[in-house]
């Protein structure tokens, strides 16, 4: 079911961009003749598919051609790809030992609005809203009723906006936490036609908000909903995330909005922790009962060099045997640092411990040597029974999809919540409910709780997927000298770095061309 629905989806729509480029023979590629797709409601769920691969693919013609975004290797735009960079490497989970253009800077905290990784997210995230916006407006209601739709289509249709509309939230979303104050289009702005505004951080909190709010209740149950798309928990997850982080985006805390919002998915169901933790991570995760929301990837069908075959390669390197992993290529990259390896008190007992430290040192002096640090082979492209993906040639590309959402997040985030509001027996419930995940026991639970003890939990359990910067920034360890690692701020032992670098800059080439824009201070 997996491969029919991302096969149909993909290539149906880019069966019928193929079609379109070539009779009409124009460009930008995503130009298409809008009244003539739009005019045959059997296209929507086509460009619908476009919105969706627009968080996995990167062009036209996987794994590499036509793509998307100009100015950066198309490998290196993949959204998955840029945000974990972004999320990950100036923390103290992860360095990696490349010297591809800005990539050490991120890990050294030396960052400037030329940032190769900056503007391929900036880009990136822009990108996905254009193509949300121009949707969204040819799915309005006056849209549909212009076109004469049946009233099956016409509801089938805006099923689909909606499902854009959490797209675009989710894009925005990111915009506000990595980069603060920033442009704001919508369905009503016509691109290239003007300047678009600056909107504050605070406001567009607000907007991002109340989207999510007024799509929730129509977005499909994820009981019934077809894997893959926005269900109302995925919103409910997004407005989670949102109010878990909203003391730093607008400095007011909204706490018991994250708890009620957590609440929900978890009354709700139909969602489950995974029986085993390395499960969420395999090349079948698509049937684990946990994901809220992921983004799909295929060996055969959704072919890219950035997302989960990024996440699986790069962290293979020295005498580790790619083939145990599911592939047949090892990029000699990712290591965690020694710090965040400390974390994990118990080595042998805890299923989240998954670091290769075979001929590993734990301290890093010289980023550029593989076995200084400790692998971390979380994803592997293997099922659940030991079988490999569907593609595990010489050109790897996983069948793993990468869990945007899940419930054991859900479950930190109502404890951290809950802890904050001074609750501190719910947030005890939680954290020990995925403790025994970890440990298959109860024999490890904590008996009280603290804030040290919230944001260590949530390093161990959220490892590798692209929520440490933001965690650290919202427990006041990211900037500053109260907590270093190494080479942050540069040094090897690590130094305190300004607290403007809690934010990324805009693009100069932004701040040129649109005088609304303000750089971020500190740049």
């Amino acid at each position: 079911m997996k491969t029919i629905v991302r096969s149909f989806l993909l290539l149906a729509f880019l069966g019928a961009l193929a079609a379109c480029k070539k009779q009409l023979n124009q460009s930008p590629r995503y130009g298409l003749n809008a009244e003539k797709v739009y005019s045959d409601p059997n296209n929507y769920i086509k460009v619908l598919a476009k919105l969706y691969s627009g968080l996995s693919m990167t062009g036209n013609q996987g794994p590499a051609g036509q793509a998307d975004i100009a100015g950066i290797d198309e490998g290196f735009s993949a959204y998955v790809r840029v945000l974990w960079n972004l999320q990950e490497l100036p923390t103290d989970e992860a360095v990696c030992g490349w010297n591809d253009p800005g990539i050490p800077e991120l890990v050294k905290n030396n960052i400037n609005a030329e940032n190769v990784w900056v503007k391929g997210m900036y880009y990136r995230i822009y990108y996905q809203i254009t193509l949300c916006n121009e949707f969204i407006g040819q799915a309005s209601d006056a849209k549909l009723e212009e076109r004469g739709f049946s009233s099956n289509d016409v509801q089938m249709i805006r099923q689909y906006r909606d499902e854009a509309r959490f797209l675009r939230a989710l894009s925005y979303y990111h915009a506000l936490d990595l980069y603060g104050n920033v442009p704001f289009v919508d369905e009503n702005d016509k691109v290239g036609a003007f300047q678009p505004e600056r909107i504050t951080r605070a406001n567009l909190f607000n907007y991002v908000e109340s989207e999510l709010k007024d799509i929730e209740t129509r977005l499909t149950p994820a009981s019934s909903v077809v894997y893959g798309h926005a269900s109302k928990a995925a919103a409910q997850a997004l407005l989670a995330k949102l109010y878990l982080n909203a003391e730093v985006y607008t400095g007011a805390a909204r706490w018991a909005d994250c708890k009620d919002y957590c609440q929900k998915i978890i009354d709700a169901g139909p969602f489950t922790l995974d029986d085993n933790y390395q499960d969420l991570f395999l090349a079948d995760n698509n049937t684990s009962p946990e994901i809220i929301f992921p983004v799909v990837y295929d060996g055969l069908y959704a072919q890219t060099w950035g997302g989960t075959t990024f996440l699986v390669c790069a962290s293979l390197g020295g005498n580790m045997v790619a083939a145990d992993y599911g592939v047949n290529g090892k990029w000699a990259g990712l290591r965690a640092t020694e710090p965040f390896v400390n974390k994990f008190a118990d080595t042998t007992e805890d299923g989240r411990f998954l670091f290769y430290n075979t001929g590993h040192t734990k301290q890093i002096t010289n980023l550029g040597t593989f076995t200084q640090g400790y692998a971390n082979p979380k994803f592997k492209n293997k099922t659940s029974t030991g079988l490999n993906g569907s593609n595990n040639s010489n050109s790897p590309h996983p069948d793993i999809d990468y869990p945007m959402f899940r419930l054991g997040d859900i479950y930190l985030m109502m404890a951290e919540a809950s802890f904050r509001l001074g609750d501190a027996g719910t947030a005890l419930q939680y954290v020990n409910a995925i403790r025994e995940r970890a440990y298959g026991d109860n024999l490890h639970n904590l008996g009280s709780i603290s804030l040290s003890d919230l944001i260590d939990e949530r390093a161990r359990e959220m490892q590798w997927e692209a929520t440490r910067r933001t965690d650290l920034i919202r427990f006041g360890l990211f900037s500053g000298s109260s907590y270093v690692w190494p080479f942050k701020g540069g040094d090897v032992a690590g130094v305190s770095i300004d607290p403007y670098l809690e934010l990324y800059p805009i693009p100069t080439s932004d701040i040129i061309l649109n005088p609304n824009l303000i750089q971020n201070p500190g740049y």
